[in-house]
């Protein structure tokens, strides 16, 4: 995803980077010949531990290759005065002790939480005057067995216990997402002291268990099976079974028929925001605002974020010792730690001498997997004050004003799981979906700053969209522009007349979104397969289950799981990094505050060289350990 203006429908001279969000981060440092730690990338996960890190005196600097900050969680303003979230667009499971340690609301974070938060409008012919059919769903339980009664009120009876069993499965599995994976190999092959440490890892898989109790087979269906087999066991109307099923299959090249996919729906009710369980939202500003916030707090405390000065090897001494980076125009920077927040493929494939490299370690950085469902299309929507998308199911106000359902997950071509599951299958043929699974929202309609006064910006999430076309084609702007126009064809039959309140189009596809964002595949969410407890093994490799690398002292910052996007981005930004236990040769830099927020289970002395804030033990100066990021 460079931000060349390539894969836009118009014509226009304006870089789709404004200068001024570069500017604005290269002069918070001024380029220095060495720093404690060194951070590859300024995704949110690299900005992240960039703000831990510098909060625990660590002098850090950050080097992005692009001019703007965030990853794949960047706002850009393509057209003057239209701002926009160019991949990931919604926010949800951002850790509360982020938020809280790196003071995140000080630093201008401001989010719009949805209520309700999906909408689903049916195509429905031959009805008459009547409306079609829609299933709205929020926080009112009640009003939701409204909705789902107009398609099944058996539905609508069973609704209620299935988000409480969901919701149960969710707080079971919510603590797994800050510990450290299962080291399976430790037990399996590991010395009789390797096995017995490794039992403080299944701690909290053990918790969950014991808290889902006698329903632990019916929960572990739920992370193994199809999600189709998971709902048909909850529910017989398909408009329900398949908004539902959407959130199963988001971001993944998966179908709702293929075993695991159930994982995926769970990532979409284990979040919150503010307090509220299963929330998502806009960020305020876009989601380039968040990455502005992670910025400032770490700048606030010294770290230095670099733009436009892209990586091009990581340097390492005749020992195997990391000794810093050395960038694209052949600037040295020495540093005793080296942190990456590329892929995987970039960071051990291209940056990292291949030497120093175990050839098994390689061979599996090289196989993993990058398929890729998505292509994002983003729409400058244009329009006179009653010209939101107006849905045949929901017709707008008289006076044009944003309605409930504007601000939802608004899902087209969703009525059916058969529906989503031809898609996919069109996708596997090489051809991008006939009828693509659409996700369509409007940040603007709760964030005005986004647009001019009586305009929108509109995002559209699409799949299935393979990485490479079948019969030799390649996405090329023909291939780009078929496509978004079959997208628009579609929405159109839900909305008539929004094709024609469209003035400019920012199309994503895999290949772009590998380009420009540094995803490889154009792979926006790696989680198909990302179970709590098996994180590392398929994620990094045999051995590195910790995040570290066969070289001392080089860190691979983990993915945010869906980025998504993400990193990884995907339709939305889930979570920020977490990292066991990284262990840095640095001086001390006194009392690791951090800790003091720890839950009482998470909470260890440190190594030599820190001061544990909860019980106050000082040891001498030598190592620094950092027990979570």
């Amino acid at each position: 995803m460079a931000a060349s203006g390539r894969g836009l429908s118009w014509g226009i001279g304006a870089s789709s980077c404004p200068a001024w969000r570069g500017a604005h981060w290269e002069a918070r440092g001024r380029l220095k010949p060495e720093y404690d730690a060194v951070v590859i990338g300024a995704g949110h996960n690299g900005l992240v531990a960039a703000a831990y890190l510098q909060r625990l005196g660590v002098n850090t600097a950050v080097f992005e290759r692009r001019p703007v900050i965030g990853g794949a969680a960047v706002t850009e303003e393509i057209i003057p005065g239209f701002k926009f979230s160019r991949a990931s667009y919604l926010l949800s499971l951002l850790r509360p002790q982020i938020y809280t340690d790196l003071e995140l609301k000080k630093h201008g974070l401001r989010l719009h939480l949805r209520n309700p938060y999906s909408f689903t409008p049916m195509l429905e012919e031959g009805t008459g005057n009547e409306v079609p059919r829609s299933l709205l769903l929020g926080t009112d339980m009640a009003e939701n067995q409204k909705q789902i009664a107009q398609f099944s009120r058996r539905d609508a009876q069973a609704f209620p216990k299935y988000e409480a069993f969901m919701n149960r499965l969710a707080l079971a599995i919510d603590p797994l997402l800050d510990a450290a994976p299962v080291d399976a190999e430790a037990f399996q092959k590991g010395s009789l002291l390797q096995r017995l440490k490794s039992l403080s890892t299944l701690k909290p898989l053990l918790q969950a268990g014991r808290m889902l109790g006698a329903q632990l087979p019916q929960y572990y269906q739920v992370l193994t099976a199809p999600i189709t087999k998971v709902l048909d066991q909850w529910f017989e109307s398909e408009p329900l079974k398949a908004t539902l099923a959407t959130d199963a299959v988001i971001g993944a090249m998966t179908s709702p028929h293929t075993p695991g996919s159930g994982y995926v729906l769970l990532h979409h009710v284990m979040g919150g925001l503010e307090g509220m369980q299963g929330a998502w939202g806009y960020v305020q500003g876009g989601m380039g605002a968040l990455s502005d916030a992670i910025t400032s707090s770490a700048t606030a405390h010294g770290a230095s974020v670099f733009t436009e000065k892209a990586v091009a090897k990581v340097q390492v001494s005749s020992e195997g010792h990391v000794q810093g980076v050395v960038l694209q125009d052949g600037s040295e920077v020495r540093s005793k730690v080296v942190l990456s927040n590329a892929s995987p493929q970039v960071t051990f494939l291209k940056l990292t001498p291949q030497e120093w490299l175990p050839e098994e370690f390689v061979d599996r950085i090289s196989r993993l997997d990058t398929q890729s469902p998505v292509t994002k299309i983003n729409v400058h929507h244009l329009v006179a004050v009653d010209r939101l998308p107006d849905f045949l199911a929901a017709p707008n106000a008289p006076g044009g004003q944003p309605l409930p359902h504007h601000q939802c997950s608004i899902h087209l071509n969703c009525e059916d799981t058969l529906l989503l599951h031809r898609a996919f299958e069109d996708a596997m043929d090489g051809l991008p979906s006939h009828r693509p699974m659409i996700e369509l929202c409007i940040p603007s309609s709760l964030d005005p700053t986004l647009a001019p006064p009586g305009c929108h910006v509109v995002s559209l999430f699409t799949q299935y969209t393979p990485y490479t076309l079948a019969g030799g084609k390649v996405w090329d702007e023909q291939e780009r522009n078929a496509y978004a126009d079959k997208v628009f064809d579609c929405i159109e039959a839900y909305a008539p007349g929004f094709k024609g309140s469209v003035v400019g189009r920012d199309i994503l596809t895999p290949p772009d979104l590998e380009r420009i964002f540094g995803l490889p595949g154009g792979k926006t969410c790696r989680k198909e397969k990302n179970l709590p407890w098996r994180r590392g093994g398929e994620e990094t490799c045999k051995g590195r289950k910790d995040h570290n690398t066969p070289m001392s002292t080089t860190v691979a910052l983990p993915p945010a799981e869906h980025i998504p996007l993400c990193h990884d981005p995907g339709p939305a930004l889930l979570r920020p990094p977490r990292a066991p236990a990284l262990q840095l040769p640095l001086s001390s830099p006194g009392p690791v505050s951090l800790w003091q927020r720890c839950p009482p289970w998470r909470r260890r002395h440190g190594s030599r060289g820190t001061q544990c804030s909860p019980c106050r033990l000082q040891r001498p100066q030598e190592h620094v350990t950092l027990n979570r990021l």
